[in-house]
Formats: structure tokens, sequence, C-alpha cells
């Protein structure tokens, strides 16, 4: 096969289809990324200590920082790709694939080893003190010295699920993951090595799966071919705004942990913080899932939009959101009833912390009604280059209605508005994309009955 055939096959085969042999490998990948990040924080707390997990945990936002940029351009590329495949430009898909991963790995080499000049004051400023410093100092060297093997894995599995070749993704997710897992038990149990070892084994994993992914270059239905070209800044342009919404989203993650540890800590003191631990492990395994709903929906409606076939755009956005909103409905039903024992299995708390976290998270499970159709839609909107109204949708659920809530509510209403707030957030961002979605549809039929007159 080649390539017209991979994109002929995408022209001709049904949306649904299409829709879960992207969703599958999209969502089960995710939630092996997930199990690796519970488990990898389990194995450190209980080998190494708090000191050590917490430093880990100071660190962390060089790690995110690295998806983030990961995200950024990865997301944005891809997108440019799929739209220049769907309009039969396989030379332009090839060059923004070249431009998008030169542009990654140097970003992430200059970024880490500017870093690597402040990393003693940057671990400072981002919260280490006497106890953590040994151990956040050890995890961040790695990291900016080898993070830009991460970013590429990840910007380049993205590529790969764009070029049709979700599964092959999902195998170097998972690749990563059980590995990640693998590798940092043998550092810690078997060689007994510290924080520092354990960030090595993370880069390790990632070269791993970034082996897995290079597969993809030996097909003959491979479209991801290095070109020479000439740098063109309204190229690179392009590329940061349409992925800027997943950055921000990458970015609100931290947003989001940071002013609920800061609410929950004046409302309710370290008991509150406690609960609210237990539940972002068990929303990070949903946001992740709902991740997973859009990384499937991007590579289809990118193709479609770039192929100009509208009817296949509807269908795939209809089926999408139908999937969301009954997975959130799900979910919201399933944490009524069974809070308790999934609170339990995170540990033997006090009474009130268990209280907290239960009450809390039957509180917050509301916006999981919401939360994967405005993950859907901002993925949506973003695809088809409607970036304002992308950069809204993550704005305003993780950063702007989500801090106002959260900075009024509990003063109001008590800890119950803390929980109350990003649901509420949710909620009023699809308000704001029915009536944008509505506004949008009214001009379209306006704009055809125009043109038929």
């Amino acid at each position: 096969m080649n390539t017209q055939q991979v994109t002929h096959e995408l022209d001709t085969q049904s949306v649904g289809k299409a829709f879960l042999r992207y969703l599958i490998p999209s969502m089960l990948g995710m939630l092996l990324v997930a199990v690796n990040i519970v488990v990898d924080g389990v194995m450190v707390g209980n080998k190494l200590g708090a000191s050590a997990l917490a430093g880990i945990g100071i660190a962390s936002p060089v790690y995110t920082l690295f998806v983030a940029m990961s995200l950024w351009i990865g997301i944005g590329g891809a997108t440019l790709y799929s739209q220049a495949m769907g309009a039969r430009e396989p030379h332009r898909a090839q060059t923004v694939f070249t431009y998008s991963v030169t542009i990654i790995a140097a970003a992430t080499l200059v970024i880490g080893l500017t870093a690597m000049l402040f990393r003693d004051w940057l671990v400072l400023a981002l919260g280490a003190n006497g106890d953590t410093l040994p151990y956040a100092s050890a995890y961040m060297n790695v990291m900016l010295m080898c993070g830009f093997v991460f970013t590429l894995e990840n910007a380049i599995s993205i590529f790969v699920r764009n070029d049709g070749n979700p599964r092959l993704s999902m195998m170097a997710q998972i690749t990563f993951a059980l590995s990640n897992i693998v590798i940092n038990y043998v550092i810690l149990y078997v060689l007994e090595q510290g924080v520092g070892a354990v960030a090595f084994g993370t880069i390790i994993a990632a070269s791993l799966g970034l082996l897995v992914l290079t597969t993809h270059f030996f097909k003959k239905t491979n479209g991801l071919k290095l070109r020479r070209f000439p740098w063109k800044g309204s190229l690179l342009l392009t590329i940061l705004l349409i992925g800027f919404p997943s950055f921000l989203s990458e970015v609100g993650i931290s947003v989001f942990t940071v002013s609920h540890n800061i609410s929950l800590e004046w409302m309710a003191g370290t008991d509150g913080v406690a609960a609210f631990s237990v539940m972002n492990y068990i929303h990070s395994i949903v946001l992740l899932s709902f991740l997973g709903m859009g990384a499937a929906v991007q590579p289809l409606i990118s193709y479609y939009h770039g192929a100009g076939q509208e009817q296949r755009k509807r269908q795939t956005i209809r089926i999408a959101v139908w999937t969301a909103l009954g997975a959130g409905v799900v979910l919201l039903l399933l944490a009524q009833a069974v809070t308790r024992p999934v609170v339990g299995i995170f540990g033997n708390f006090s009474e009130s912390v268990t209280s907290y976290a239960v009450g809390g998270l039957r509180i917050f499970v509301m916006a999981y009604v919401f939360m994967g159709i405005n993950f859907v839609m901002m993925t949506y909107y973003q695809s088809i280059g409607h970036v304002r109204m992308a950069t809204w949708i993550t704005l305003a659920r993780e950063m702007i209605l989500m801090l106002a809530f959260i900075a009024i509510l509990p003063r109001m209403i008590g800890i119950t508005g803390i929980w109350m707030a990003v649901p509420l957030a949710e909620a009023m961002v699809f308000l704001s994309i029915v009536i944008y979605y509505k506004k949008q549809a009214g001009a379209a039929r306006l704009s055809s009955y125009n043109a038929g007159a």
C-alpha cells in the first residue's frame, strides 16, 4: 500500500468504524499512562519515603513543561499534516512533519541546557527545602539533560497516529508505560538506586517507546518522510497557534492542582489536602481517558476538514459527543455507588480524610457529564482552525471560570464550594459551546441559502 491507498481508506471507511479504530487504541494507551503514573508514585513513596516523593513532585513542572511543549508543537503540526493529507498535498504534509520534529528537538535542547545553568535557583524557586532539595535536584538534572527524548517520543507518537497508525502509537505508549514500571522497580528494589536513577529510567522507557515508533518509518504506508525545507516564520506561527490550546490544557492541570491544594489547605488543613490527593489520582485516570477521546477525534476531523468532507466531520463530532456524554453519565452514576470503596483503595485514612474525599468526589464527578464533551469540542475547533474558540474552552474551564468559582464559592458555602468549582465551570463552558455551535450552524445555513439564491 502507498500513501494514496491509506488516504482512500479514510475516505471510504464508515465514520463509525474509523472513530472506533482511533478511539480504542487512544483510550487504552492513555489509561496505561495513568496506571504508570500511579504505580510509579506508589513505588517511590514506599521505597524512598515521603521526602523523595515530594522532591519528584517539586521537580515535576519540568516534566510537565516538556509534555506541554510536545503537545503544543505535536498537535499543531499533526493537525496541519492531516489537513494537508486530506487535501492531497503529501509534499506539504511532509514539510510540516519535518518542521515540527526539528522545532521540538531544538526547543527542548535549548530550554534544557539553558535551565541547567540556573538549576540551583530553579529548584529552590519551585519550593524545595532542606529535606527535598537533593531529591528534586537529582530528578530535575536528568530531565533537563535528557528530556528531549521524551518530547520527541510524545510528538512523533501524535504524528504516527495522524498518519493512519493509531495501533502503533498505542503500542509505543504501552511500551513506555510498562517498561517504565519494570525499569523503576529494578532500579528501586533490585539495584536500590535513588531518584536520579528513577528519572533516567523514565528516559530509557521513553527511548524504548520511540524505538517502537521508528518501525512506522519502514512501512510502505508511511507518509512521514523528512524533507529539506526553507524556514518560514508563517508556518511556525500557524503550528504554534493551532497547538496552543493543547499547551494551555496541560498547563491548566497544574493550575487545577495548585488552586485546589491552596483552597483546601485554607478551608480544611492537611486532611483536606490529603482528600484532594486521593481524588486527584482518580481524576487523573478519567482525565486521560477524555484526552484519549480527543486524540481519537483530532486526526479524523483534521483529515475530513482538509478534504472538505463536511458530512463526515459532522458525523464524527456527533458520535464523539454522544460517546463522551455516555461515558460522563456512567462515571457519575458509578461514583455515587462505589465512592467509599474506591477511596479505601488508597489507604486506611482517618474518618475526617475519608469523609472529605467521599463527599468531595460525589460532588466533583458531576463535572464529568460536561467535561468529556468539552474536551471533544475543544479538539474539534482546534482541528478546523477555530483556534480562538478552542483557546476559550481551555482557558475558561481550567483557569478563568474555575479560578473565579474557587475564589468566590468557598466564602459563601464552605468546602462544598471548592468541590463545585470545576462542575460549574464545565457546565458554563458547555453552555457557551452550545451557543457558539448554533450560531456557526445558523451562519452556515444562511451562507448556503444566499449562495443558492
